[in-house]
């Protein structure tokens, strides 16, 4: 189950889907944002976003929702899913393991880390992968110490990997190449963390 950015699915995730098929895996993306519903700049995107940051029930329900149509696919086995969202979809995809949803595994990809539920993240079940831009200027090292804490105090089975010189959006040839504005593409930390999650996808649908 791939999460999409914060301006919503396109070729990007679809991209990342073709990816994933070709790793042996089924690709669903899911629309949290819904039909028809696409923002054209960053400023739109950051509204949009912003909506779910402030309504995480809904958040999860929309998660939740493209949950239970992959485990409808007769090609999917619903015993044996992850969930992988970049940015935005990597809020969401951490969201919905912390809401304690019946999955393998979780991966963010330079996605925010806060939440307003962390005493809900005792009934998560999923294993967890952060992979994130040392850089990154939009999650202060604040969010990052309080999540640590919050996966050591729910005794989650967690990993967040860190790639040197790498700022948001680091995964996404289309974010450009000034890291100074703190977007930026690295093909080093790109291609590390597929290989991060191809290692992770390894070990928890053995």
């Amino acid at each position: 189950m791939i999460v999409h950015e914060w301006r919503g699915i396109g070729p990007y995730e679809k991209m990342r889907a073709e990816k994933i098929a070709a790793l042996g895996y089924a690709g669903f993306v899911v629309d949290i944002y819904g039909k028809g519903i696409r923002p054209k700049d960053d400023q739109e995107a950051a509204k949009q976003s912003a909506f779910y940051r402030a309504n995480r029930l809904l958040m999860r329900q929309r998660a939740q929702a493209g949950l239970n149509e992959i485990r409808k696919l007769k090609f999917v086995d619903p015993a044996r899913i992850a969930v992988m969202g970049y940015c935005f979809g990597g809020t969401v995809s951490l969201e919905l393991a912390r809401s304690g949803a019946d999955i393998q595994g979780a991966v963010s990809f330079h996605g925010s880390l806060e939440t307003p539920f962390p005493q809900e993240t005792k009934n998560l079940k999923a294993k967890i992968l952060v992979l994130h831009g040392a850089d990154d200027p939009t999650v202060p090292i604040e969010q990052i110490s309080s999540f640590q804490n919050e996966m050591r105090n729910a005794k989650a089975d967690w990993q967040m990997v860190y790639y040197g010189n790498a700022v948001h959006r680091f995964s996404n040839p289309l974010a450009g190449e000034n890291a100074a504005s703190g977007f930026a593409y690295n093909q080093e930390a790109d291609a590390r963390s597929w290989e991060a999650m191809r290692s992770f996808f390894k070990e928890i649908f053995l």
